[in-house]
């Protein structure tokens, strides 16, 4: 009997994609290349998961899950001769529970999907992104997504209470844990969040839920210098007692790229400031949150941290500032883009990407470089951008420009989107040998055989 016809004998016709069905899919959200791999797996249940891992243990055959396919390190990615498991028809949110702000859903359940169930409940769920309508809540877990709010949420980890994981040979582990304090023994759902799905395939969440903020206030502002980007973070979070929950900073460069033609966006402030900031304050107080994150902002223009700003003034205006900052898009516009995604101390961002704008200038002039990201919580992103036709053939030398110089500043090479096959070979930058030996002891004591998600992050 053929791959195929096992895997079918196992979760029925409807769950299971042979190779060439599979050449109709792209790889990825951001990508246009087929899917590659022997058959593609589409479970519907936990036990559906378990046959499928159960027989391909025992085959000796490779496995590697999929979710939203929103990644940008390769960690998804699969050979001709491996099976790939998608948790796409796994996608129902079983319970909220309002009284104890918990949410039980399956693996698939995109995170819009998610947001917007929550509504009527009043509750709310902080992790978001812009890949919000595509990335699923399973795969959000494996890679510790972080998004705009971890400044004030944390990253996934804080929000995951209990994991329901399969093993590599098929074993269940229902670890769906709904206490917030649970210090009963290891906490076992963090061995899987964050490993990108090598140790176990995560298919059911329970995730701690928040009451919904009943305001939302915003504004972009410019900032003289980047020292004055540093002691706003500071006097925003003093000034507005716990309800900053964004503070996006954009490097001038990515500010004109994303409020010029053929952008959508028009600059609300001038574009020729050296940095900007996007400010997030939620709240529960209509009458005195949009006040106070006024006074905020005129205490910095009085201390000389602000020199320029434009606030909100309705909800539609809140998304537009959002829709600014969330059009990287416009990096591809006009050529090629590699994307990073690295964490520094801040009192380091400004050497550092000056210092790297100065490397890309001198080794490669064509190269034009965008910086932007979640500063409050030490993540920038960079965007560099090489003309059309070169980006493989430059990625090696640009990887080294990057990662390189992060381990004396003691930065990450990946701050929220993981390692996959892409920055596997820059791990020892930012892990020791210690630690890599921990990792790898415990990939060989879950998953001996090796068929959860090979070459990744290894």
């Amino acid at each position: 009997m053929s791959l195929v016809t096992d895997l079918r004998r196992l979760i029925g016709d409807r769950g299971v994609l042979d190779a060439a069905a599979l050449s109709e899919r792209q790889a990825g959200v951001w990508r246009s290349d087929a899917l590659e791999a022997a058959a593609l797996a589409r479970p519907t249940c936990t036990g559906e998961v378990s046959r499928i891992m159960e027989y391909c243990h025992q085959q000796g055959i490779s496995v590697v899950p999929q979710g939203g396919r929103t990644g940008l390190v390769h960690g998804a990615d699969a050979s001709p001769e491996q099976v790939i498991l998608s948790l796409e028809r796994m996608n129902q949110i079983e319970s909220i529970d309002s009284r104890q702000r918990v949410a039980v859903a399956q693996a698939g359940v995109p995170l819009e999907t998610l947001h917007t169930a929550l509504e009527p409940h009043a509750l709310h769920f902080p992790l978001d992104l812009g890949a919000r309508g595509s990335a699923t809540l399973g795969g959000n877990a494996a890679t510790n997504a972080g998004g705009n709010r971890v400044i004030r949420y944390g990253m996934m980890r804080e929000s995951v209470l209990g994991l329901e994981v399969v093993l590599a040979d098929g074993t269940v582990v229902n670890a769906l844990n709904s206490l917030i304090k649970n210090n009963a023994g290891y906490d076992i759902k963090q061995w899987f969040i964050g490993s990108e799905g090598t140790l176990g395939i995560i298919t059911r969440l329970s995730l701690r839920l928040r009451e919904a903020p009943l305001t939302r206030d915003m504004a972009l502002v410019a900032i003289p210098d980047f020292d004055a980007v540093i002691r706003l973070l500071k006097h925003m979070d003093s000034q507005l007692g716990g309800s900053l929950s964004a503070f996006e900073a954009m490097w001038p460069s990515f500010y004109r790229l994303i409020t010029t033609p053929p952008a959508l966006g028009r600059p609300p402030i001038g574009q020729d400031f050296p940095f900007y900031v996007l400010l997030e304050s939620q709240g529960a107080n209509p009458d005195s949150d949009r006040e106070r994150l006024q006074q905020a902002l005129e205490s910095a223009l009085e201390a000389g941290l602000v020199v320029d700003a434009a606030m909100s003034q309705s909800e539609q205006d809140c998304a537009g500032f959002w829709a600014l900052r969330d059009d990287v898009e416009q990096v591809f516009v006009k050529g090629d883009a590699l994307l990073f995604d690295i964490a520094l101390p801040i009192g380091e961002m400004d050497r550092y990407t000056t210092e790297l704008e100065v490397a890309l200038a001198n080794a490669l002039p064509e190269a034009d470089l965008f910086v932007f990201g979640h500063l409050g919580d030490g993540n920038l992103h960079l965007a560099i951008r090489v003309p059309a036709g070169n980006a493989d053939s430059l990625r090696p030398q640009i990887e080294g420009l990057v990662y390189d110089p992060l381990h004396a500043f003691k930065g990450s090479v990946s701050a929220e989107h993981g390692i996959g096959i892409e920055k596997k070979n820059y791990l020892s930058i930012s892990r020791s040998r210690e630690e890599i030996d921990l990792m790898r002891g415990l990939k060989l004591a879950l998953d001996p055989t090796g068929i959860l998600n090979p070459g990744k992050i290894f």
